[in-house]
């Protein structure tokens, strides 16, 4: 059976509540803009009571192989208090990084019709075996958690 449009289309909205039903489990006082016109799809009041928000990226399990960490064509310019959770549902792995950390580690396109946007793989693929695995240099972003989340860096 072909996995459908409205399927597919829903899968980055139901991926956002997924983590952010994670977040709700772990304690973090989460919340939820209505539009999402600034790329912020939850804001967390940490307990020092700053704010930070966080735009969540979702790979499905059915992208081509090869693709499953592969994060592109993200418009995005350095943000104070601002993170982005990159999961891939096939390898069911979390990368957190700060809007900085992003902008350090992504590779900007040159030319073309995304050029000035910004692309991050964290996977690595080994065709012989036909598998997929998390590349070590981004393993200082893997988080189990969101622990990352509580308290001030």
């Amino acid at each position: 059976m072909s996995t459908s449009f409205r399927h597919s289309a829903g899968f980055g909205k139901r991926m956002e509540y997924y983590i952010i039903s994670k977040m709700l489990e772990q304690g973090l006082d989460v919340y939820i803009p209505l539009i999402d016109d600034f790329a912020i799809d939850a804001v967390i009041r940490r307990e020092d009571g700053t704010f930070i928000e966080v735009q969540i990226k979702a790979r499905s399990k059915n992208v081509q192989f090869g693709d499953a960490a592969l994060f592109a064509a993200i418009t995005h310019e350095v943000r104070e208090n601002y993170y982005f959770i990159f999961y891939s549902h096939r390898l069911d792995k979390m990368w957190i990084m700060s809007s900085v950390e992003f902008i350090t580690e992504a590779t900007q396109n040159k030319n073309g019709k995304n050029k000035g946007k910004r692309s991050i793989w964290f996977n690595g693929k080994n065709t012989k075996e036909e598998s997929e695995h998390p590349l070590k240099r981004y393993d200082k972003y893997l988080h189990a958690n969101f622990d990352i989340f509580k308290v001030r860096a």
